[in-house]
Formats: structure tokens, sequence, C-alpha cells
């Protein structure tokens, strides 16, 4: 990492004789006017990546991923397609990073050495990402910049300027973009807080004096656009956390976001404040820990007891933040309810989710919910009790920062489609002129002229599936939901002998009959073939594979999978399944049908 304190006050480089606005349409490249593109973020939450293009220049805001999810299965993390700009790398001239959420910095580690220019992020940012690409063993091959001040650095024809913001992270930041052709407020994830415990976010005399300058955009998150109520403060949750702690005689365990300093913050109050010893069970939790306190966060936090010498206290001096808060099945707290860490609960005991439930683990958390209940375990949510509250602004909060800032346009991003509509309306209604719906892939136009939508550009998904990182929509996928759904039979030839394999048939106890006729059915279709087609390793495999198809959907109502292997006489069938791809080199493209590998 390096310290970015040089760039302090330097102004921009002079830049070459711009072209006319509208110049170079056919790739792309911007001319004498200022672009915005989303290619993650814009149509779901999650994998933020945000371009703003200049004078030939592209700038990355945020490079993010969202973990995977069962329309993708057997994957770990998806990431934004970025082709887009891999394809303009050369045009590429920094990515700026608002906070250290994984939605913003997930895909760093993967992405970061092949587009191959400097990262910007603040001190606490900087040493998450640190860690990530010191694991991913690339860490020497990165420049990490840190800005540690509020000033102004340029990159290109740029000016860029972090503004603090309050958020479930320590050091949430928007970004005020100075370009030739207006002011662009860029908000990250943010939220008002009138009792902030890590940071001091910009206060509305701050913001209005930013409006006062005149912002030509706000790019803003519409996550809770839905929301009617303000999202609350870290204050309001420290008092209800006080009050719900102080209820319970037993062992309490906490679960929250690791990343959440401020939770932490608050956590370590309340332990000291109800006289019970802290203990922290989960690997992010250590990290983030150690992350924030080498930045001078946390400077108060109780000493940490480990597990052993925890399970030793009364069990009403115990207090316990843990991962796993989402269901995540591999951390702390699904271990903890099925008995296999060295935490143990009994009745008595409480556990208290200091998180909202992300859409999409509901079955996961009530699973560990359940199993926590059928112990005898207090459960206690958001929803009895102020234990939590969002990261994100509410409607009232959003058209206090519209009052504020009172930007010429509003563009939408951080949301499903439907998030960034309302969003878009609620603008219109607060009184901003414009107000621009758009979508992963659209390139923006913001000035000079009548705002609006140039192009529609290459985006998508990839997702990482073991080593390899490959499309999202490729074959390898789509294989894997066929098989799932419908199982796979497997059709041996050889010698004259058929011989049926089935895997995930809903057959149990008639199994072997189903088999005995599959082979019978695949030997009467091959015998009923001319001379000619016997000799045809296309001919012999189709014959076979639809005669095994059909005998399952016979017994079973299943189409599945089949795949016909020819041990001898004939050549290759076409209809074997393909071998697998050899791992790819680091730095192969991303391409449709292409994958590479993971050490990136």
């Amino acid at each position: 990492m390096t310290n970015a304190n040089a760039n302090r006050g330097q102004k921009p480089a002079a830049q070459p004789a711009a072209k006319p606005a509208g110049a170079n349409r056919r790739d792309l490249t911007p001319g004498d006017e200022l672009l915005f593109c989303a290619l993650g973020g814009s149509g779901e939450i999650g994998m933020n990546v945000n371009l703003y293009g200049c004078r030939g220049k592209w700038l990355m805001v945020d490079l993010g991923m969202t973990f995977g999810a069962n329309e993708y299965p057997g994957t770990e993390l998806v990431f934004a397609d970025l082709d887009f700009i891999e394809q303009r790398r050369e045009d590429l001239i920094g990515i700026v990073l608002t906070h250290a959420h994984e939605d913003h910095i997930g895909a760093v580690p993967y992405f970061a050495r092949d587009l191959g220019v400097p990262l910007y992020a603040t001190p606490f940012t900087a040493k998450l990402v640190a860690a990530k690409l010191q694991e991913a063993g690339i860490a020497r091959e990165i420049d990490l910049r840190v800005i540690d001040h509020e000033d102004e650095f340029h990159l290109g024809p740029f000016g860029i300027r972090y503004v603090p913001l309050a958020h479930s992270i320590a050091e949430g930041n928007g970004l005020v973009i100075e370009t030739p052709f207006g002011r662009i407020f860029h908000t990250g994830d943010w939220k008002l807080d009138d009792e902030p415990l890590i940071g001091t976010p910009a206060t509305p005399d701050e913001l209005t004096r930013l409006g006062d300058e005149g912002v030509l955009a706000l790019v803003c998150d519409s996550t809770n656009v839905f929301n009617k109520e303000a999202s609350g403060s870290e204050g309001e949750v420290k008092r209800g956390l006080l009050a719900e702690v102080g209820r319970h005689k037993g062992r309490v365990l906490i679960t929250t976001f690791a990343s959440n300093v401020s939770r932490l913050q608050t956590l370590g109050e309340v332990a000291r404040a109800t006289g019970r010893r802290l203990c922290v069970a989960g690997r992010s939790l250590d990290r983030i820990i150690g992350a924030a306190k080498s930045c001078g966060y946390l400077r108060d936090f109780p000493d940490i007891v480990d597990v052993d010498t925890a399970m030793g206290l009364p069990r009403g001096k115990l207090l316990v933040i843990a991962t796993g808060g989402q269901g995540e099945p591999r951390a702390a707290l699904a271990r903890v309810a099925d008995g296999s860490h060295k935490i143990k609960l009994e009745a008595g005991d409480s556990v208290l989710f200091s998180s909202r439930q992300i859409p999409g683990n509901e079955i996961a958390i009530g699973r560990i919910q359940n199993r926590l209940a059928e112990m005898g375990v207090t459960i206690v949510t958001d929803r009895q009790a102020m234990i939590h509250v969002s990261g994100h602004p509410g409607r009232p909060e959003l058209q206090a920062l519209y009052g504020w800032i009172r930007p010429q346009m509003l563009v939408p991003v951080h949301g499903e489609l439907r998030h960034m509509a309302e969003q878009a309306r609620l603008g219109k209604a607060s009184g901003i002129p414009i107000n621009l719906v758009q979508q992963n892939g659209d390139l923006l136009r913001l000035a000079p002229g009548k705002p609006g939508r140039l192009a529609q550009v290459r985006n998508g998904r990839l997702i990482l599936d073991g080593d390899i990182i490959s499309p999202a929509d490729g074959e390898a996928i789509a294989m894997r939901r066929r098989l799932a759904k419908d199982g796979v039979v497997v059709v041996a030839l050889a010698g004259g002998k058929v011989q049926v394999t089935a895997l995930g048939l809903p057959l149990v106890e008639d199994l072997d009959t189903f088999i005995a006729e599959a082979e019978g059915d695949v030997a009467a279709s091959l015998a009923k073939l001319s001379p000619a087609k016997r000799g045809d390793a296309g001919e012999v495999a189709e014959a076979a594979r639809l005669a095994a198809r059909r005998a399952a959907t016979r017994w079973c109502g299943k189409r599945p999978q089949v795949n016909v292997m020819l041990l001898d006489g004939v050549g290759p069938s076409r209809a074997a399944a393909p071998s697998r791809p050899a791992k790819a080199p680091a730095k192969q493209r991303s391409g449709q049908g292409q994958e590479r590998g993971r050490g990136r």
C-alpha cells in the first residue's frame, strides 16, 4: 500500500484536445462529454461496478461481488461481467472504492491484476483490501493507494473527494467527482445517523454547502426507498441492546454483520455495562476487529476471552459475538446450533439477531432458529426489539438529501429495477428536474445536452465455480440445473452388451427392475437399426439415448440427461459428455464460453 498524500492539491494534468461530443460512437470511447455506465448493482442488490467516462478516459467506482445462489448451483461467488471495460483497459485510469463491504470490494482480488490500474481507498477499506490481495498472493502486483484525507485528488479529467457518510461499516463514503461538465455526487451506501458511534459523517450544513456549489447529478443508493421511516441511529440500537441483554440471565449470543464496526463498538459497551465478559466466534470477526483497531477504531473495546475461558464463566457473565446471522452453514452460529462448536447453549440462554434478514436467506435462517428453539434457547430479532437498524436510507432520508444537494438530475443505482424506478418517482415528486432510470449496461450521456441513453453495452454475470471464473449462462450451469431437475442415466455399450446406470431418479425399490427394462429397450432399439446405421456412432448413440430416456419417462415421468458411452466397435459418440476442460490460464479472456483461473 502507498499513501496518496502526494496527490494533495495537485491539479489535473493537461488534457489532450478533446474529441467533439458524440465522437467514437463505434468504439464508445468517451468524447468531449460525461458518460455513466453501471456494469453491476443496477438491476440487483450487490456486485456494484460503476463507470464514469470523460475525454477518452474511464474511472471505475467500486468492484464488488455477490454470493452464489440457488440459480447457480454449486457456485460460490457471482461477479459482474467486466468485458466492456476490460476491452478498454488502456483508457481506465483508476478504481476508487467507496467502502469495504463485499458488494463493493469483493471482486478486487479476482480482477484487479488484469485491469492493471491503481486502487484508491481510505485506510480501513485499504486494510481489508490489502488482506484480500495478500491472501490471493498478488499484493505486490497491485498498486493500492491510501487516501487518508478528504482533500481532492485527480485522475485524468476527474477530481475526486471522499465525503464521509454514515453506513453500517467504518469509513462509509460518498464521492464528489469534479468533471469539466459538472459535479457528480456519488453516494455509495449511506444513511443519516444522529448518533454515530464510529466516525463523523458529513453534517446537513456541509451537504447543503455542497449543493450550493452546484451538483449536476446525484447517483444514489436505492436499497430502502420503499421504507416509509428513516433507518434509525446506532445510538438507538445501543439503548435497545443494553435493555435486551439486561433482561436475560443466561448466556447471551449476539449475531451481527462482522463488518459493522459501529455495532461491534456497541456490543463491547453493552458487555461492559451488563457485567459480561466478551467472546468472539468467527474468523471474519477476528479480521475486522484487527483491522479496525489498526485504524484507530475500537480503542476501548473490552478484552476478549477465548472459548475455553468463556465456557468456564458463570452463564450470566458471558456475551458472545458470533458470525452466521444469515444462516451460513459453516459459520459459528450454525455450528453452535448443531452442537459442533465449542460454544454451548442450552435452555435459558438467548440468541439475539442484531442484523436484518437478507432476502433469499429466510429458509437457512429459519433452519438455525428452529434448532435453537428445539434446544430451549430464547430467540430475539429486530421485529421484537430495537436491536438493529439498516445502513441504507429510507424515504425521509432520501428526501432530506435531495433538499440539501438539489441536483439537476438523479440517477438511482444500488437496487433492483423496482427500487430504482421508485426512487426516480420520489425524486420527481421532490422537485428534481431529471430522473434517469437505468440498468446494468445502459451507457448514459449525462452532459452536455439532454441526458439520455447512448447505447447498451455488454453486461452480465460471471460465476466462481470451483477455481474457475466462467459465464453464469454457460453450458456447465445449464447442465447442472438439468441434472438437478431430472437426474442422469448412463448407457454403456460394449461387446454387444448394454449396461445402464441411473442417478437421481425417484426410483428406489424399483430401480433394479427399471434398469433391466431400460437395458432391454436399448438393445431392442439398436437391433432395429439398419446395418449401415449400426456402423455410425452418432446413429447408435442417438438410438440408445432415446430408448433409455423413454424408459425413464415411462417409469417415473422424468426426462433425464442420458450419456451414451461407446466402448468398442465405432468411434466416439456425439452424445457422450464432453471431457472436462483444463483449468484456464489466469489471463484468459472471460468471453462467452470461456473460463479463467481463480488466481487473478
